[in-house]
């Protein structure tokens, strides 16, 4: 994915061959279809896309060579690999003037079977899984609290940004709120499209906290770089 050049998929395993060329001409066509004025939002797509890849490529090879990373190292590549900063940058595509270079250039000022968040803290703490789970909860209630200082705080001109980071960060909350995971099952999904979206909680109560740790860091990182 580094290279982005269609012509370059023949040092791939023919089984990727298909997946690469596909998902670069479907990039093309995202630029075609902005307007001239706005295509150079793909430049920043495509990095974060980049970026994505190379965290997940870096997972892979922690899983293969049986790699216990730390905690911190975990973190680092999570963010990346959960798919936030990239989404961000894609979502604000299709937005309109609001979404200025401005926005994207501070999106993007920052670049950067495998163990569990949960396991690798226990292992590089000396903890039990309760234990871990209950201090992992704790840094998720103080990032929430980052992440809401930061939304008041923020320069008024990059709002449109920010708008879309915070409510991704609600979102996967609420996906994985109380052990749901309705983004790998679908009748989780199902039962909360017939609900209203309830109100942020504060308080923490999850047997997912994996998911919730990467998802919530993934919005401070992208949130609070200025």
């Amino acid at each position: 994915m580094q290279r982005w050049d269609e012509s370059e998929v023949s040092i791939l395993p023919e089984y990727l061959h298909t997946l690469y060329i596909k998902t670069l001409r479907n990039f093309n066509e995202f630029e075609d279809s902005l307007e001239p004025n706005k295509k150079y939002r793909m430049s920043y797509v495509k990095q974060a896309y980049k970026l994505s890849s190379q965290n997940y490529l870096r997972e892979a090879i922690w899983s293969t060579e049986k790699y216990q990373p730390s905690f911190k190292e975990h973190e680092e590549v999570s963010i990346m690999s959960s798919g936030l900063p990239m989404l961000t940058n894609i979502t604000l595509l299709g937005y309109g003037d609001a979404a200025t270079q401005e926005v994207f250039e501070w999106l993007g000022k920052h670049k950067k079977d495998m163990p569990s968040a949960v396991e690798t803290y226990m292992i590089e703490n000396g903890l039990t899984g309760e234990e871990a789970v209950a201090e992992i909860a704790a840094l998720l209630e103080n990032r929430w609290r980052i992440l809401n200082q930061t939304s008041m705080d923020i320069d008024r001109s990059l709002l449109p940004g920010a708008q879309v980071v915070v409510n991704m960060a609600r979102t996967n909350e609420i996906i994985y709120l109380h052990g749901r995971d309705a983004y790998t099952f679908g009748d989780d999904l199902k039962d909360l499209c017939h609900h209203s979206v309830p109100q942020v909680s504060s308080s923490l109560d999850y047997i997912l906290i994996d998911e919730m740790i990467v998802q919530c860091t993934a919005s401070i990182f992208v949130f609070t770089m200025l």
